[in-house]
């Protein structure tokens, strides 16, 4: 970014793939949107970098949130980077400072999944992979300076997109649900340790994954065609 001497991203692809950048027309985000054309029958994957300062104000939060949201109507979404958010606790889902968890509540809206497991930067996971669904990357690997640089590298690999053209779209089916093995697992966690270390925000994040852990058990999915989604909008 103009004015700044470190930070900036850089997504470099292959000849042989067929990529598009996404311009959003906003210079206030580090961030950088390509989306790759699927092969044979897959969709295109839409794939984005994006850099946050460690002292980025919440305004400017909010314009890369609002790519995000646009971002993951893509059928197939890899998004990776140096977000600085030492204190979150991936694990369970959980952070210290509001910004962090504002990150947190963006990330569970727009249902990516991280993927790094272990820290990038000391001890904390700087740098995060996300991923829209399961199976869509894989390898991930920490390890390994580049340069002069203080964090790790994240080595991963993309496994491939989703189906192109009209495909089964998988809905929760709320009248087939199990609800007494619902109330059998959720009943079953101690909920009066988990939570007493645990401020409201913290609390609520915690409670609130585990109660979609425990959805996803009890209850099941039925499938409707749909069409491709729209690509996402420039």
């Amino acid at each position: 970014m103009q004015g700044r001497r470190d930070g900036g991203v850089a997504l470099y692809v292959r000849e042989c793939f067929h990529a598009t950048e996404i311009v959003t027309g906003d210079n206030k985000v580090e961030s950088l949107w390509v989306k790759i054309r699927g092969r044979a029958d897959k969709a295109d994957i839409l794939v984005g970098v994006c850099y946050r300062p460690p002292n980025q104000d919440e305004e400017t939060d909010e314009v890369f949130y609002k790519q995000l949201a646009q971002a993951a109507r893509s059928p197939a979404l890899v998004l990776m980077g140096d977000f600085n958010f030492p204190d979150i606790c991936w694990e369970y889902s959980t952070a210290q400072k509001k910004q962090s968890r504002r990150f947190l509540e963006c990330i569970e809206d727009s249902f990516l999944m991280q993927q790094v497991r272990e820290p990038t930067r000391g001890a904390a996971p700087l740098d995060l992979l996300f991923a829209s669904r399961e199976g869509l990357v894989g390898d991930v690997k920490v390890g390994g300076c580049l340069g002069q640089s203080d964090h790790e590298m994240v080595d991963f690999s993309i496994l491939g997109g989703a189906w192109r053209g009209n495909s089964k779209t998988a809905t929760l089916d709320f009248w087939r649900v199990d609800f007494e093995l619902f109330k059998r697992l959720v009943g079953g966690v101690p909920w009066h340790s988990v939570l007493a270390s645990k401020g409201v925000q913290d609390g609520w994040l915690l409670f609130k994954k585990e109660v979609l852990r425990e959805r996803e058990q009890v209850v099941p999915l039925s499938c409707k065609m749909s069409q491709e989604e729209e690509d996402w909008r420039r």
